[in-house]
């Protein structure tokens, strides 16, 4: 049988409302936190994620 797993907020380490099993692969998703309210980037192959940092935006100066 597969393992599965919920995926933890990056940020507060709560759990979320996403499962995956140990062969699920995700690319640039958008996991959002419903305690914390904060939505992040990430990747998952095999049940080990990792978190996209997105550039801060550039304030445009004259």
């Amino acid at each position: 049988m597969k393992q599965t797993d919920f995926i933890l907020c990056p940020i507060c380490n709560s759990k979320t409302r996403i499962k995956i099993r140990s062969d699920t692969v995700l690319e640039n998703f958008p996991l959002f936190c419903p305690k914390c309210k904060q939505e992040t980037l990430i990747n998952v192959k095999q049940l080990n994620m990792s978190v996209i940092k997105e550039p801060d935006a550039k304030t445009q100066s004259r």
